[in-house]
């Protein structure tokens, strides 16, 4: 049960209330953004929340028991505070969401009525719409140790073991041109041969998308042109002269392991597990 400060409790009270919805946005690398359904800038908490944002939200649904509550809210994308690069690079996912009932004419009185996280965003011309997901949904992921065929361990984690600082297993580039958002021919991956950095992690280090590490979806080396291509956006505008770092990739399966990076004795996948074929197999009946 939510306990209503004594100001904001009087307010309601009151009969003729002044209230507006504010949302508090925390991404996961530490920028914090305000909205607010008001036609005036509102700040407390150190935090403005911006009033042409354009921010709308949906129905709020409560349940009993474990099950995920959920509210959709509705805004426009904007150059200065929404970008849909941004949303598209997945800045955005899993973004920590606060939602308060906000007296504005005196927003010390306030209430937190919901929080939670960001998850599924569709967008649609200039506008988006985004899931906010109530705090149990993070009781529905998995949790501790995966029995399964293919290694849960992250390469070069205190699991795997690898040092990510070896020559073969880290490098440096540059972008050449730039087809796409996603796609790229680069300099300084030659000594590689095609599809080594194929799952593995790119972090840029300079440009507009500096800090954005996107996972590699496919690495082709051919006549001496090198090209990437991410599973994500890179944040814009991407252009030639961009450096990055970049990782090897790994498909978690033990031969990988064994082959490419001669770490199996630190596998963390069970490749021996006996499968559903096994499960269901009958005893076949013996002829004498």
């Amino acid at each position: 049960m939510k306990q209503v400060p004594d100001a904001l409790d009087a307010h309601l009270r009151s009969g003729a209330t002044t209230l507006c919805w504010c949302w508090r946005m925390t991404r996961r690398d530490g920028l914090v953004q305000g909205f607010t359904d008001h036609d005036r800038d509102l700040t407390f908490d150190s935090v403005t929340f911006e009033a042409s944002a354009g921010f709308s939200a949906g129905e709020i649904t409560d349940s009993v028991g474990l099950s995920v509550d959920n509210l959709e809210v509705t805004s426009a994308l904007s150059s200065d505070r929404l970008s849909e690069l941004d949303l598209a690079a997945g800045l955005y996912d899993d973004a920590r969401v606060e939602i308060f009932r906000v007296n504005w004419q005196d927003p010390e009185q306030r209430l937190l009525i919901r929080s939670g996280s960001l998850g599924e965003v569709r967008r649609a011309g200039p506008r988006f719409t985004a899931e906010v997901r109530g705090l149990a949904h993070y009781l529905q992921q998995p949790r501790g140790r995966l029995f399964q065929y293919t290694c849960d361990a992250d390469l070069g984690d205190a699991r795997c073991g690898l040092d990510l600082d070896n020559p073969s297993l880290r490098a440096v580039g540059v972008v050449e041109a730039v087809v796409d958002a996603r796609r790229f021919d680069v300099s300084g991956l030659s000594g590689y041969a095609s599809s080594w950095f194929t799952r593995g992690l790119l972090t840029f280090t300079s440009g507009a998308a500096a800090g954005q590490a996107v996972e590699v979806k496919r690495h082709t080396s051919n006549a001496g042109q090198v090209s990437i291509e991410l599973w994500h956006a890179a944040r814009m505008p991407l252009l030639a002269g961009q450096t990055f770092a970049i990782t090897a990739g790994c498909d978690k399966h033990v031969g990988t392991c064994r082959d490419k990076f001669a770490n199996v004795t630190n596998y963390r996948g069970f490749p021996h597990m006996p499968g559903n074929d096994f499960l269901t197999a009958s005893v076949a009946r013996s002829s004498e």
